[in-house]
């Protein structure tokens, strides 16, 4: 009984001054607390800034007779992954003589046991405190000051698929997700440079979100690169979860509608960006990915361009060009020809048209902006219900909705007519940031239709070109290589001549290295003997 009470009180006594150390050392640290070589101590400290969270689990080992433990994150680490590669090398050096005397042989002990494993000393709390955040298993040793972190990541993420936003029918059919280690991973697979520069940082006081700057060194403008460099650098906040909140941070500080940073979740897309000189900025947990500079230029071009014959792409470029203006003008002109200029259409489509809209009771401004409005309702409704419904909501909404609107007197049939052709031409931008521009500004130019007639509409037009020619992406203009215009870019702009006549990089972008393919020629067939 003795015995025992005296074990009881040897207990409370190493207790007592297990704390007292702890005191002394809170005491004693500002700023960032050093690792404590008593590993009882660090794991106060660990669970002092975790709190009780159910995830978090530490586990006492021995290393080569050492006393220590483990510190992790199950929600963020592979479990199995640990156990194989972590836990078994450790429990067969379980009780041996201990080799590990101060932290130049703990590295070096790493360095043997864990041979091809990714792993980080560390030697502060908040150093340990990021690692076990981002996937680390932390081992602490007693008599240790620095910690070893091991990689072993979840693998649980959304396999490749194809991108749902930039669809081709001839091209590869890999898209982006929300690893930015796979992203990484599929742009290298298609660069193969040893140039290619993936900067990290880290963003968010709150969520510490992984970013990474990719470009090629020797190709991009380095007063471009600098730029995009301190932006990202100057960037506060306390979250980031997609590329899109980065964007309003970089994007040169003015009031337009119009996208001045291109994004894209087409591996192939990112890296003709790259090798054209463009920087791109990948952010971890997004599928999206960053472009800049921007043009006006870059909104109406697809991979797919350049993976068909020039004729069709100059053909289907063309039609998105033409698309974008029925999209943003169509409903004006029709407000400003049945409001102020009837003389512009043939006499029997306006006696057609007038007798549509005789027992309509609302001018036509306002039966415009009714239809505008509903179908913005219908494209919201389709976009956000599940989709096992929101097509049928989408097509039987419109249908149905057109049709008794019509037969209700509330709408004409040309009505219809001039919204549907609208909404498709819209459908024909590649990216779908650039069609809520024209979107947006078809309100407007409605609106000056209503005032001024196809006046107004011209008068919106001339002030959104001006617009548009005083916009920057990071010093570049917008409307390059149209205004200024460079004659040796024009062979990708409206048109696309073959492959083997763009001998230079596009000289909008202002790359380091202008020359692309210098040899590259058209080849000609054989010619037969004799001849």
């Amino acid at each position: 009984m003795r015995d025992l009470t005296t074990w009881f009180k040897a207990k409370i006594r190493q207790k007592q001054i297990r704390e007292e150390r702890i005191y002394s050392y809170h005491s004693s640290t500002e700023g960032d607390k050093h690792i404590h070589s008593e590993v009882e101590i660090n794991k106060q400290e660990i669970r002092s800034i975790f709190g009780n969270t159910a995830d978090l689990h530490t586990i006492g080992i021995r290393v080569q007779g050492r006393e220590g433990m483990l510190s992790y994150l199950s929600s963020t680490i592979d479990l199995q992954m640990v156990n194989q590669i972590f836990m078994e090398p450790l429990s067969d050096l379980d009780g041996t003589e201990s080799e590990i005397d101060n932290d130049e042989e703990l590295e070096r002990y790493m360095q043997t046991s864990f041979s091809g494993k990714k792993y980080v000393m560390a030697s502060t709390l908040n150093q340990l405190t990021w690692l076990i955040l981002s996937g680390y298993v932390v081992v602490c040793l007693d008599g240790m000051t620095r910690a070893v972190a091991l990689y072993c990541p979840q693998k649980s993420q959304r396999a490749i698929e194809e991108p749902t936003t930039q669809t081709v029918i001839k091209g590869p059919k890999e898209g982006f997700t929300e690893s930015a280690e796979q992203s990484i991973t599929l742009i290298r697979k298609r660069i193969k440079n040893p140039k290619l520069r993936f900067e990290p940082f880290q963003l968010g006081t709150e969520t510490h979100t992984s970013i990474y700057l990719a470009y090629i060194e020797g190709i991009i403008n380095p007063a471009i690169l600098q730029e995009v460099r301190k932006r990202i650098q100057s960037i506060h906040t306390n979250a980031v979860f997609d590329s899109g909140m980065i964007e309003e941070f970089i994007t040169d500080k003015t009031m337009t509608p119009f996208p001045l940073v291109f994004n894209t979740e087409r591996p192939d897309t990112t890296a003709a960006n790259l090798i054209s000189g463009k920087a791109m900025i990948i952010v971890d947990g997004s599928p999206f990915v960053l472009s800049m500079p921007a043009t006006l230029n870059d909104f109406f071009q697809i991979s797919e361009d350049y993976y068909q014959p020039f004729m069709m792409a100059t053909f289907i470029r063309f039609i998105r060009y033409i698309a974008f203006l029925i999209a943003l003008i169509m409903p004006a002109a029709y407000v400003a020809i049945i409001t102020y200029h009837h003389e512009l259409l043939p006499t029997p489509l306006m006696i057609s048209i007038m007798a549509q809209r005789e027992s309509i009771p609302f001018p036509a401004v306002v039966e415009v902006l009714i239809m505008e409005f509903t179908f913005e309702i219908l494209r919201e409704a389709g976009i956000r219900m599940p989709r096992a419904v929101g097509m049928t909501v989408s097509v039987v909404g419109g249908l149905v909705i057109g049709q008794a609107a019509v037969e209700a007197g509330i709408i004409s049939s040309i009505m219809v007519i001039i919204v549907a052709l609208t909404a498709i031409a819209s459908f024909v931008s590649p990216v779908y940031s650039f069609s809520m521009a024209a979107r947006l500004l078809r309100f407007g130019l409605v609106i000056l239709a209503a005032s001024l007639g196809l006046y107004g509409v011209m008068l919106g037009l001339f002030f959104m070109v001006g617009h548009l020619n005083s916009l920057r992406s990071f010093g570049i203009p917008y409307l390059s290589p149209m205004a200024p215009f460079i004659l040796e870019d024009q062979k990708d702009v409206i048109l696309r001549l073959p492959v083997f006549t763009m001998k230079k990089r596009p000289t909008s972008n202002q790359p380091a290295d202008v020359i692309k393919q210098p040899n590259a020629h058209s080849p000609t067939p054989p010619q037969k003997e004799g001849t």
